[in-house]
């Protein structure tokens, strides 16, 4: 794996860009934007105690979940959808794609 910022790095940002948004002279946008940054870190703060708790139960909390057979599957988009939507589906599971993406985040399958 990459080495790269922690999620511990990413929470102390989070707190830097917090007091920064103290400074934004609007008061309706400094209050849109610290929800915005508080509600991150609340994220960044779950998943990390999910993490630790799939790690202490001996599962891989990275490890991509494949749809079973029986599992519904959203009805397939037509062309002028998709065009119009600016996302494809994809071929191995039927997950919306992003034009800009060159595999499925759901499945992992390229295009």
């Amino acid at each position: 794996m990459a080495e790269g910022p922690t999620l511990s790095d990413f929470m102390r940002h989070l707190q830097a860009v917090l007091e920064e948004s103290t400074q934004i002279p609007d008061a309706e946008e400094q209050e849109q934007r610290q929800w915005q940054i508080e509600a991150a870190i609340q994220e960044a703060i779950i998943f990390g105690n999910r993490f630790r708790e799939l790690q202490e139960h001996g599962l891989d909390p990275l490890r991509l979940i494949k749809p079973k057979g029986s599992d519904p599957v959203a009805p397939p988009v037509n062309k002028i959808e998709a065009l119009n939507s600016g996302s494809m589906q994809c071929a191995g599971c039927g997950s919306h794609l992003e034009n800009d993406l060159t595999f499925c985040p759901a499945c992992g399958q390229e295009k």
